[in-house]
């Protein structure tokens, strides 16, 4: 984790600091709560957010009673010390209310429609673990890694196709099929989409 506790500055707030959620894969703000000393240090111990709860007066652990924990990749300090970015991958909505997040379920920017794909992979990756009878995305799992692969070259061979014959339309639909396959061929490999994304970043730099 790359927050220093000792640095953390509880008496700005009489003990408290906002600690503000943030989705690890796709970037979406999650909900914002408050944590003291102690919900700090289980939260950094159990890998799992845990807050203060200002009414009820008590540590709290998102999730307790739902099962929708938020289970931590890191926690980072801002500038003054006083505020906290969770950065977590959510087992569930985060809100309360049954939301994705405590701001609603429709993405509000570009950079969170984009998020979508880390959506996505989760439910592929739910799909895999989860293995429902009428999942075509289990079905094509359980084909093996060939069988995944081949799909792959099928839809890059049809959005190429689109590209130059099709509507925009078609394009864009064809697109959808080739990143979707895309993505369970990268769960089929174990690979995170995350992965993807550093490769390009790394040679953006």
């Amino acid at each position: 984790m790359s927050v220093d506790l000792n640095k953390v500055d509880f008496d700005k707030g009489a003990g408290l600091v906002p600690a503000i959620v943030q989705d690890a894969d796709s970037g979406s703000v999650l909900m914002m709560a408050y944590m003291n000393r102690e919900a700090l240090e289980q939260t950094l111990a159990r890998r799992r957010a845990v807050f203060y709860s200002r009414s009820k007066q008590r540590l709290w652990e998102k999730g307790e009673t739902t099962g929708h924990t938020l289970d931590v990749v890191d926690v980072l300090v801002d500038c003054d010390n006083d505020t906290l970015l969770v950065t977590a991958r959510p087992r569930g909505p985060a809100c309360h209310n049954g939301t994705l997040t405590c701001f609603g379920d429709e993405p509000r920017t570009a950079a969170a429609s984009i998020g979508f794909l880390a959506k996505l992979e989760g439910v592929i990756a739910q799909r895999a673990s989860e293995k429902p009878d009428a999942s075509y995305t289990a079905k094509l799992l359980a084909k093996g890694l060939n069988k995944v692969a081949q799909k792959v070259g099928e839809e890059g061979v049809e959005t190429a196709l689109a590209g130059v014959n099709e509507s925009d339309q078609k394009l864009v639909e064809e697109s959808a099929d080739l990143i979707y396959h895309l993505l369970v061929l990268l769960r089929a490999r174990g690979v995170k989409l995350g992965q993807v994304v550093r490769q390009l970043e790394s040679r953006h730099k």
